[in-house]
């Protein structure tokens, strides 16, 4: 372990220097307590002993100082202290100390506090590093919770929250948003020829078509069944256009075969997109819903294209 001595005592100070080394411990030592203080706050420290009573600032204070202070690991901290002085031993214990030395110390004594100070401050990096294990876990786990585990894209709880955090950006900030929802062109009859773990196969290459061709800032999720979402934040109706047209020319060029689509034999989507309005704020439904009349009106209008709602803008885009 790494031990720093606070002492002013100059003889006292060597003794325990030696004696610590001589345990195999390395050692620090400081002539008052407000130069271990300086030498705790830049370096790595494992156990302190430090006197009661020093110029400056005193052994209570250091030890106070020590404990407000978070650290990575834990500092046992042990006092040293004369024969009858127990209201000053119980002052120690309360400002955080864990044991404490009479002096003049006992080097078996000291050996015994070292080996109780290592079992301690192993213990607590134990749970230190059992902590941030926990912790990581408890992010993947939330993490997970949101993704959707097929297509590896957000789900509809994440959608829900982004969606909620979007209104608020809309209404404080005036930030304008545009939605692509995307539909797999009769998803149900290639399910019906192909099978389900074909069907899963396409979801999963789509989704992450989907996922490659979003900018920056861009956001995907599963919406639900053969339904994706993309949402864009300050991106125009015409350029969140541009982007959906790209979006369905890399899935139409992955040509996966689709026996039962005449139009061309290959998986496509449709899609509709819709601008969030100012006004719009306040219901994120009203969007949804936008954005999915004008996917509709790109099924009504053959497949395989992407249509503006009406509200943002009136012109269709053509596969």
């Amino acid at each position: 372990m790494r031990v720093l001595i606070a002492e002013d005592d100059a003889v006292p100070r060597l003794i325990l220097k030696l004696t610590v080394e001589k345990f195999g411990h390395e050692c620090l030592v400081a002539e008052d307590g407000s130069q271990a203080w300086d030498i705790y706050q830049n370096t790595s420290v494992n156990v302190i002993i430090s006197d009661r009573m020093m110029p400056g600032l005193d052994g209570l204070e250091l030890c106070r100082r020590i404990r407000e202070t978070p650290g990575v690991g834990y500092t046992f901290f042990i006092f040293l202290t004369a024969l009858g002085e127990k209201e000053q031993l119980l002052a120690g214990i309360r400002a955080g100390a864990d044991d404490y030395l009479t002096k003049p110390f006992d080097p078996d004594e000291l050996h015994v506090r070292l080996i109780v100070a290592s079992r301690v401050t192993e213990l607590h990096q134990q749970l230190t590093e059992q902590r941030a294990e926990l912790k990581q876990l408890n992010q993947e786990l939330f993490q997970q919770g949101r993704r959707d585990p097929l297509t590896h894209l957000g789900n509809r709880l994440r959608l829900m929250e982004d969606l909620a955090t979007i209104a608020g950006q809309a209404e404080r900030y005036g930030k304008r948003y545009c939605m692509i929802l995307c539909d797999v062109d009769c998803f149900k009859s290639y399910n019906d020829y192909y099978g389900h773990i074909a069907g899963d196969k396409v979801l999963h290459d789509i989704g992450q078509t989907i996922a490659q061709t979003c900018r920056d800032g861009d956001t995907a999720y599963r919406y639900g069944g053969e339904e994706f979402l993309v949402i864009l934040p300050e991106q125009s109706p015409a350029n969140a256009a541009i982007a959906a047209e790209r979006v369905r020319h890399m899935i139409e060029t992955l040509a996966i075969p689709h026996a039962t689509k005449a139009s061309t034999g290959r998986v496509t989507i449709s899609a509709g997109v819709a601008m969030l309005k100012p006004s719009d704020y306040q219901t994120m439904h009203h969007w949804l819903k936008r954005a999915d009349e004008a996917l509709y009106r790109a099924k009504r209008e053959g497949r395989n294209r992407i249509v503006l709602d009406t509200g943002s803008c009136d012109n269709s885009t053509n596969g």
